[in-house]
């Protein structure tokens, strides 16, 4: 749905189109931001069936609430807070708790003592050592170091302090090195938890 001169509409204009009416602008909304609302849900919850109900939540949630936006963020921003808090809301509503399964704790022994040929597992191993991450700790992470969200952004995004967002990194990184630390020198692995090129936030 292309606007003036052609060019794509930008996502203010496809908000305030939805709220006009129009029907088709709030899906184009979600199809251009789907895939990094989408790894927020994941990573959040670890559970892609539940980060398919958090993400669905979610956009019932700002399809409804789309004139409630008053523009003090990007557009983006607004979405993202939106799938965060549906997912913690998530995590709460299913009494998940920073604690590891019978099968996590599999996983992690695997991870303290890592067999080379498993490097096509990492992005497994990642999910398994996310899980061990208070939520409040794991969104902070996900955005900033898995999503590649500058703190400020990040902050608005959750509704807190840059410097807590810092923080709660900071607590999450710790927390999670003996994890992860072998997979540094695996390329491959390296490119799975690195920052994502860019941000729309």
């Amino acid at each position: 749905m292309p606007g003036a001169g052609g060019q794509l509409p930008s996502d203010d204009e496809l908000l305030r189109r939805h709220v006009a009416g129009d029907s088709e602008a709030f899906g184009e909304l979600f199809r251009r931001h789907r895939d990094r609302l989408w790894a927020v849900a994941l990573r959040t919850v670890c559970d892609p069936d539940e980060a398919a109900d958090a993400l669905q939540d979610a956009m019932v949630s700002a399809f409804r609430r789309a004139a409630d936006f008053r523009g003090d963020s990007a557009v983006t921003t607004w979405l993202h807070r939106i799938v965060v808090n549906a997912s913690l809301d998530r995590l709460r509503h299913k009494a998940v708790h920073p604690v590891t399964s019978a099968d996590d704790e599999h996983a992690l022994q695997a991870l303290a003592a890592p067999d080379p040929a498993r490097a096509s597992d990492t992005r497994m191993d990642v999910d398994a050592a996310l899980r061990v991450l208070p939520p409040q700790q794991r969104a902070a992470l996900v955005l900033v170091d898995m999503l590649g969200f500058p703190v400020a952004d990040a902050a608005a995004i959750l509704g807190i302090s840059a410097g807590t967002v810092k923080s709660r990194c900071a607590r999450a990184r710790a927390r999670l090195l003996p994890y992860v630390a072998h997979l540094r020198g695996n390329r491959s692995a390296s490119e799975s938890v690195s920052p994502a090129q860019g941000g729309d936030g």
